[in-house]
């Protein structure tokens, strides 16, 4: 075969195509044989034999036991090797960090939450994520140089044009123009930052509910109401990474919101968000008010009602899916999606019950009827997206054998 090492088509980068459909398949089968990672790559043995010499060479893989126990004789196992590399992500809310750092196979290693109280943050950003971050590496047995890759959730969403932080007002510390400078010059891996909601529609689509749609709508409510789209099987952020602060939309049943961004708050917000669940509920004679923290007594509530096949509760979870609806018929006007996805303690708490509600609504006040689905991701889902996130850029670079 002609050709400059390197260009497409030469058996350099046929090797490292190769090398990447084999990682791929390991890790979502788990240890193979050789003649399985054949079978399922289509190479010869003399092919495989190779492949696997040379992915356990470079360190991606190693040897992990036989398949004794199996039909026919026993044979060598092969899986990814979990320490080639490692990634770690941050979920950011004013009221705690929480970190994690996970292996190349996407295995948590490591985890901590550092509380951060207040109005005014006690420390700079930087020493917070700083200890958050180090906190989960203690618990993984790692250092910073071990991480190839950060990603940080946040609410609201860094302006690409000028580096600051947008449609998040209620975050202390993090809107200084320099702060990503400032966090760039502190860690030694590369960071990259995402909306919060954005990251729990990547985790629906990689771990979830949305696996195989490639035009989706994710709705998430809990500490604030949001959306993440999906589009093409890409997330689309829009031009400021605004794309899907549906909190800020304007809808029937309540007065329009002005100054939206000063009040950190919008239609939507108002009508369906957390914060308006407990005064529904006293309106339509619900006693017994939860205590908690906003969205806990929020899913309290919600959780509550979806109990209950009659009265009072279940008025109250009727008039919060035709508030949901109202939103949600706005934007699947606009964007038709295959599929929503509703996540978020606020809707999650409600189970099939609310998500029967919704879609009984939806199809009343929307011409197009996307079929709504509870998310499958309920253990820490933004953490979970921005692990998952951070591990495909990784994986992407430690797995391609051309370098």
């Amino acid at each position: 075969m002609s050709g400059t090492a390197g260009t497409p088509g030469t058996p350099r980068v046929l090797r490292a195509m190769n090398d990447r459909a084999a990682l791929d398949l390991l890790l979502e089968h788990g240890p193979l044989s050789r003649t399985r990672i054949g079978k399922l790559t289509g190479l010869s043995k003399p092919t495989a034999s190779q492949l696997l010499a040379r992915l356990e060479a470079a360190g991606l893989v190693r040897a992990t036991g036989t398949s004794e126990g199996r039909p026919g004789p026993s044979a060598q196992l092969y899986a990814v090797d979990p320490a080639a590399a490692h990634a770690a992500g941050l979920d950011v809310t004013p009221a705690r960090i929480r970190a994690a750092v996970a292996d190349i196979t996407g295995r948590t290693v490591g985890e901590y939450e550092l509380p951060t109280p207040g109005r005014r943050p006690s420390q700079p950003v930087v020493r917070h994520v700083t200890d958050a971050l180090d906190g989960a590496l203690e618990a993984a047995g790692l250092t910073r140089d071990d991480v190839h890759r950060l990603v940080i959730g946040t609410p609201g969403a860094f302006d690409p044009g000028t580096g600051r932080l947008r449609y998040a007002s209620h975050l202390p510390g993090w809107h200084s123009p320099a702060l990503l400078d400032e966090l760039a010059a502190a860690l030694p891996m590369p960071v990259e930052y995402e909306n919060d909601v954005n990251l729990v529609a990547l985790a629906e689509q990689r771990l979830g509910a949305a696996r195989g749609h490639r035009d989706f709508v994710l709705l998430w409510n809990q500490e604030g109401l949001g959306a993440a789209l999906v589009l093409g099987g890409r997330l689309h952020r829009g031009w400021t990474g605004g794309a899907g602060e549906v909190g800020f939309l304007p809808v029937p049943g309540t007065p329009l919101v002005r100054q939206v961004t000063r009040a950190n708050s919008g239609g939507y917000q108002e009508l369906a968000g957390s914060q308006a669940l407990p005064a529904l509920a006293r309106e339509l004679g619900v006693e017994d008010p939860p205590t908690g923290s906003r969205a806990e007594a929020a899913a309290e509530l919600v959780a509550r009602a979806a109990d209950h096949a009659t009265g009072p509760r279940r008025t109250f979870l009727a008039a919060y899916a035709t508030r949901l609806a109202t939103g949600l018929a706005a934007l699947v006007s606009v964007l038709d999606p295959e599929l929503v996805v509703l996540s978020g303690t606020s809707l999650t708490a409600g189970g099939e019950v609310l998500r029967a509600l919704v879609q009984a609504e939806l199809e009343e006040l929307a011409a197009s009827r996307p079929r709504l689905v509870i998310g499958d991701v309920h253990e820490h889902p933004v953490l979970r997206g921005a692990l998952e996130s951070a591990l495909a850029s990784t994986r992407d670079e430690v797995f391609d054998t051309s370098r």
